[in-house]
C-alpha cells in the first residue's frame, strides 16, 4: 500500500485506481501490479502482515524514471548579420536531463554549448544553418532543431568583359551573394535597361542575372553596370561589351592574295 493510503486489505481492494491490481501467487505471497506507471506512483510502499503477536511490515521505495522531453525551444529565427543571437532549450525528465547545443548543418564542432542556452554574439553569415538541441538522461535522448537564417547585403563578383562580333549573340552575366536573394538592375551609362528593349533580354535566376543581345550592333558596344539590391543594401560591377572583327581573321590571306596579283602584274 502507498504510505498515505490503503490499496488493499487482504484481497479487498480499497483503491479506486483502475491501474492497480492484486496478483495472488499463493496464500503466503501477494503482489501488487501497477500499470502505466507515472510520477504520482513514486514513493514508499509498505506491506503489513498481521500475526498473532504483532504486525510485521516490509517496505519498498519506487523511483519513477521519465525519459527526457524538450518542452520549450526557441523558434526558427531570421536575423541580420552582426546581431546577437540567443537560443534557448528547456526539457523535463527524471533523472534531470543534460542539455546541449551544436551546429548541425553545416557541421561545426567549434560552435556548441553544454547548457540550456547557446549565445552567438555578432553573428556572421557563416553561422547560418540548423542548430540541434539534445536532452539526454540514462533513459533516453530527445532532440529538436532550430533553423537560423542570417540576412546580409549583396556582394557582386567581378564582371567579365565580353567580346562579340557584329551581328552575333552576346551575353553579359552577373552573380550576387545575398540573403534575402538580390534583385538585379542593368544600366548603360545612367540609363536603366529593361527586357525586350532594342533586342535585349534580361533573365534573373536566383543569384544570377543575364543580359542577352540577340543581334549585336555597333551601338551596343560599351560599358554596362549590373546592380544587385536587397533590403540591406546594394552592390554593383561593370562589364564591357566590346567588338571582335572578322576581317582580322582573314587579313593575312587577303593581303597575300593582293601582293601576288601585283607581282604578277609587274612581271607581265
Amino acid at each position: 500500500m502507498l504510505i498515505s493510503s490503503i490499496l488493499y486489505a487482504g484481497e479487498d481492494k480499497w483503491s479506486v485506481d483502475s491501474r492497480v491490481s492484486l496478483v495472488t501467487l499463493n496464500q503466503d505471497e501477494f503482489t501488487i501490479k501497477i500499470e502505466d506507471v507515472d510520477l504520482t506512483d513514486e514513493g514508499q510502499y509498505i506491506c503489513a502482515v498481521q500475526t498473532s503477536s504483532r504486525p510485521r511490515t516490509t517496505s519498498v521505495h519506487i523511483i519513477v524514471q521519465v525519459p527526457p522531453k524538450i518542452v520549450n525551444l526557441s523558434k526558427d529565427l531570421v536575423v541580420n548579420e552582426g546581431s546577437n543571437v540567443t537560443l534557448m532549450c528547456l526539457a523535463n525528465g527524471k533523472p534531470e536531463p543534460a542539455i546541449g547545443w551544436r551546429m548541425l548543418s553545416p557541421s561545426d564542432d567549434s560552435l556548441s554549448s553544454d547548457n540550456e542556452v547557446l549565445e552567438i554574439p555578432f553573428i556572421s553569415r557563416y553561422r547560418a544553418g540548423v542548430y540541434e538541441c539534445t536532452a539526454a538522461n540514462e533513459i533516453a535522448v530527445d532532440t529538436q532543431t532550430v533553423e537560423l537564417t542570417v540576412n546580409y547585403p549583396p556582394s557582386v563578383s567581378d564582371g567579365r568583359d565580353v567580346g562579340v562580333t557584329l551581328g552575333q549573340r552576346g551575353v553579359l552575366q552577373c552573380e550576387a551573394d545575398a540573403v534575402p536573394e538580390a534583385d538585379f538592375e542593368w544600366y548603360r551609362d545612367d540609363r536603366r535597361i529593361f527586357s525586350d528593349f532594342d533586342g535585349i533580354e534580361i533573365e534573373d535566376a536566383g543569384a544570377f542575372s543575364k543580359l542577352t543581345f540577340f543581334n549585336v550592333s555597333e551601338a551596343d558596344y560599351g560599358n554596362y553596370t549590373c546592380v544587385a539590391i536587397n533590403k540591406l543594401g546594394s552592390a554593383n560591377t561593370s562589364i564591357i561589351l566590346y567588338g571582335m572583327f572578322q576581317w582580322l581573321l582573314v587579313s593575312v590571306k587577303s593581303v597575300w592574295s593582293l601582293f601576288t596579283i601585283l607581282r604578277l602584274g609587274e612581271v607581265v
